[in-house]
C-alpha cells in the first residue's frame, strides 16, 4: 500500500495532474443496512449456519451463495418490495457523491452483494453510479440462482473479486481510495492507496498491517478528504513561494 497523501483539488474543484478513483462497498457502507443479510433472513430459512461458516472464514462467499440458493423462496416483486421498505442509505452518501463529482473524482461501487437491490436502491434516490456485483436470477417457481460474472478463477473465494476490479482500473488512475466495512473488503484494501474502514474491516487492517482510517459515515470521509486537500494545497503553495524566493 502506498502512503502518499490524498490528492488535492485545485481552486476550480479539479485535481491537477492526478486521476483519482474512489471504490466503495455497498452493504453496510453506501447502504447502512446490510441488505444482503436482511433479505436472506427474510427469504432463505436456514441460511444462518452457512453465514457462520462464511464469517469464520471456512468458506468464501461464492460457496456460501451456492449453498443458500436452494433455501431461497421469493419472486422479484417480493424481494423489491422488501428491499425498498428496509433499506437505509447512508444519509451523507449523496453529498459525498456530489463532492467527488465537483472535484472530478470518479466513484464506483464494488459489491459482493446482489444487483437487484443495489440497482433498486440507487434508482430510488436518483443516484447514477456505476456498480459491480453478483447477479440474482429469478426463476418462475419462486426459486433463484446466483451468477458470479466478476469472480476470479485464480482464487474463486468471493463472488465478486473486488481486488481484480481495482487492479483492472489501476492503469487508468494515479490514486485509488477504498471504502469498506467487512470481510470481502480486506483483499482490495491491501491494494488501495488509502483506506477508510468501519470496525470489522478496520480490525482486519490492523491485524494484517494495512494502514486505514476508521469512519462512521460518508460525512467523516468527505471532511477528511477536504482537510487533506487544504493541507496539500497549502504545502504546494509554500513550495512555490519558496522556489520563487530562491530565484530572486
Amino acid at each position: 500500500m502506498r502512503d502518499n497523501p490524498v490528492a488535492a483539488s485545485g481552486p476550480d474543484g479539479e485535481c491537477p495532474g492526478e486521476r483519482l478513483l474512489v471504490l466503495c462497498d455497498f452493504d453496510g457502507t453506501v447502504c447502512s443496512v446490510d441488505m444482503g443479510n436482511a433479505f436472506l433472513e427474510r427469504f432463505a430459512e436456514g441460511w444462518e449456519e452457512i453465514d457462520r461458516s462464511y464469517s469464520a472464514g471456512e468458506v468464501g462467499s461464492r460457496v456460501a451463495y451456492s449453498r443458500i440458493a436452494p433455501l431461497f423462496r421469493a419472486n422479484r416483486s417480493q424481494v423489491l418490495d422488501f428491499v425498498l421498505r428496509r433499506e437505509r442509505l447512508d444519509p451523507f452518501f449523496p453529498e459525498f457523491l456530489s463532492f467527488c463529482r465537483r472535484r472530478k473524482i470518479d466513484l464506483k461501487i464494488v459489491s459482493d452483494g446482489l444487483d437487484v437491490y443495489i440497482e433498486a436502491i440507487l434508482r430510488k434516490y436518483g443516484l447514477d453510479v456505476e456498480f459491480y456485483s453478483n447477479r440474482l436470477l429469478f426463476r418462475e417457481d419462486d426459486r433463484i440462482d446466483f451468477d458470479f460474472p466478476l469472480a476470479s478463477e485464480e482464487c474463486g473465494r468471493c463472488g465478486t473479486c473486488k481486488r481484480s476490479i481495482l487492479e483492472r482500473f489501476r492503469p487508468d488512475y494515479d490514486r485509488i481510495i477504498y471504502i469498506g466495512d467487512g470481510y470481502s473488503d480486506v483483499c482490495p484494501a491491501r491494494a488501495a492507496d488509502q483506506v477508510f474502514a468501519k470496525p470489522i474491516l478496520y480490525e482486519k487492517c490492523v491485524k494484517n498491517g494495512t494502514p486505514s482510517l476508521l469512519y462512521n459515515d460518508f460525512g467523516d470521509i468527505r471532511r477528511c478528504l477536504e482537510k487533506t486537500s487544504r493541507t496539500v494545497l497549502r504545502n504546494r503553495q509554500e513550495e512555490i513561494d519558496k522556489n520563487a524566493g530562491e530565484q530572486k
